[in-house]
């Protein structure tokens, strides 16, 4: 993930300072333990200011509105409680080429500040700070205690004091070539990493599109630089200074991320403000994605392996409850035979009663026969009612695992990461299994019962035009199944086999043709765990023939008067 550097914070809040400012206060919306929301109301209108102090993202930029859930953390209710009805009336460094800057909130843009706001963006050590007009703080978003640092306390009550300063030399316009390259060439080594070695505020990825500008090779040593690479990047070198001070920058898009200078951009943004909102919320949300998609199938591979054992068990049981008329069998005959039992025999070889076939019994020697034929009609009775016990266990057992097999199904459908739609289907299974008490509500908030599935199905059309939906997971299979589905619509489902439930609009009077049936067959094969077969058997039916079982888990239907065809999800194009 690319570093929020100092050119870009200095490029963000030029802009901010140009468009929001002054503003008034009227929100704080903290998303997540580590960033938070700022409404902003200007003259133009309100938007909303996003600081993080995520390590791996931390930002200041305009940001999109919160999603409209509880706020249930401190910080953000302590900052309302200080700044709301404040106006920010200044964003500025707290020293030269420094990445923390002074948030300062006064009654009216002429008058003093009387909070500030500091935020220290640091990588793993970023923070925010609030402090009142003598510096004193009165909260923080992440409180560091000598244990936690002998460098420097940040704790409620203290004074507070800059980030310790950096030991690098400034940049600086008034640098000759001559001080420049002596500093640069000093050590010699890889040009990318002298640089970022002898100067501050430079980062890994300004430097290479510094040096890509200048066609020279980031692992170039620099004993080996010619008299003309040198000076063509002490220009590049200049060029970006002089940005710095003129505050003009040029946002765009590279292969790889963005850039505020224009260098290696590949598509120009005209707001800088949704270019880094856009770029760390993708990069938050994939890296999200991909964390709750491996430890959604760690958790269900592993109640499927645990169900799957058992199921086996119980299978075994039966089997050797499908025995028991054998050891009934088998006391008869010993009973009908008692006259040619003789004392300390460990066996018996008796006639069938049917057709005459020898039966072979296993006797204890130290029983009679009559001791042994009742050790054989309890061990008749033991494995009847062992059938009677085992059947409804293996039935219960075998209906989760369905039920996880159609979760696992979900997941595979949901394999990369496109869009925030991807994330919150998958937000909405953890959460789903949260309710059915596979996992621990530990780290999500679980929604309320009352509120719905999302409604960002799969959106397909037939070559006839017609509308086709599919659900990305159990809570929307069921919204689509029985609550969107109407009476004229077609509802089609891989058959016995787990997968999305389909949904065919249809207006009243409108009769789809058979290629409409075959596309929609072929998605309905293509969402389900079936994907890679060549055909796959797809059921449909008019959705008053679905029904829910009582009691059934999420995603779980039958049906009836259904039609049968072949889909085809090698003709389908991947999502």
């Amino acid at each position: 993930m690319q570093t929020f550097d100092y050119t870009t914070l200095k490029a963000v809040c030029s802009d901010i300072r140009d468009r929001w400012l002054p503003s008034r206060l009227e929100q704080v919306h903290q998303r997540d333990k580590y960033t938070i929301a700022i409404a902003l109301r200007t003259l133009k209108g309100r938007s909303w200011l996003d600081i993080s102090r995520h390590p791996q993202a931390a930002r200041i930029c305009i940001g999109e509105p919160p999603p409209r859930k509880p706020d249930t953390f401190t910080f953000s209710q302590q900052l309302v409680h200080q700044l709301g009805g404040l106006a920010l009336i200044e964003i500025e460094t707290i020293a030269p080429w420094e990445r923390a800057i002074d948030l300062r909130f006064a009654r009216r843009p002429d008058e003093s500040p009387l909070y500030h706001l500091y935020v220290e963006i640091m990588g793993k050590y970023s923070n925010m700070v609030l402090t009142d007009a003598n510096n004193q703080i009165i909260t923080v978003a992440h409180q560091i205690s000598q244990q936690k640092s002998s460098v420097r306390s940040v704790l409620t009550g203290q004074l507070y004091e800059a980030p310790p300063a950096l030991t690098n030399s400034i940049p600086s316009l008034s640098e000759p070539f001559e001080r420049w390259w002596e500093r640069v060439s000093l050590v010699p080594g890889s040009i990318k990493r002298q640089l970022l070695k002898t100067y501050r505020g430079i980062s890994p990825s300004l430097l290479e599109s510094m040096l890509q500008v200048s066609e020279i090779n980031p692992q170039t040593h620099t004993d080996k630089l010619t008299s003309q690479e040198w000076q063509k990047l002490f220009q590049t070198w200049r060029v970006w200074l002089q940005s710095l001070e003129q505050e003009s920058f040029n946002p765009a898009l590279t292969k790889t991320g963005y850039t505020v200078l224009g260098w290696g951009g590949v598509e120009p943004v005209q707001d800088i403000q949704v270019l880094i909102d856009k770029y760390y919320t993708e990069k938050l949300n994939q890296q999200a994605f991909s964390q709750l998609q491996h430890q959604l199938n760690q958790k269900i591979n592993n109640f499927l392996t645990k169900l799957r054992v058992k199921a086996q068990n119980f299978e075994e049981r039966l089997q050797q409850s499908d025995r028991a008329d054998e050891y009934r069998q088998k006391a008869d005959l010993l009973m009908a035979h008692l006259h040619e039992w003789k004392p300390g025999i460990q066996k018996m070889v008796l006639p069938n009663f049917e057709n005459g076939e020898p039966v072979k019994i296993k006797l204890e020697p130290d029983k009679n026969a009559v001791q042994n034929a009742q050790g054989l009609y309890k061990k008749h009775q033991k494995l009847k009612r062992a059938r009677f016990a085992v059947e409804p266990l293996l039935l219960e057992v075998k209906d989760e695992i369905n039920y996880l097999e159609q979760v696992e199904a979900s997941i595979s459908q949901i394999n990369n990461y496109q869009s925030t739609e991807d994330l919150q289907a998958l937000e909405e299974i953890r959460e789903e299994l949260v309710g059915q008490k596979y996992l621990e509500d530990t780290e999500y908030r679980r929604r309320s019962s009352t509120q719905t599935a999302s409604t960002n199905f799969h959106q397909y059309h037939t070559p006839g035009g017609f509308e086709v939906l599919i659900g990305r997971n159990n809570r929307q299979n069921d919204q689509l199944s029985f609550k969107i589905a109407g009476d004229y619509d077609l509802w089609f489902h891989a058959q016995e086999i787990p997968g999305s439930h389909v949904l065919l609009r249809l207006e009243a009077g409108t009769t789809p043709k058979s290629e409409d049936l075959q596309f929609v067959a072929n998605l309905a094969a293509y969402h389900s765990r079936s994907r890679q077969s060549k055909q796959v058997p797809v059921v449909y039916t008019q959705p008053k023939y679905v029904y829910k079982p009582k009691g059934a888990k999420p995603g779980i239907a039958i049906y009836k008067q259904e039609q049968v065809i072949w889909g085809k999800p090698y003709l389908v194009e991947g999502d």
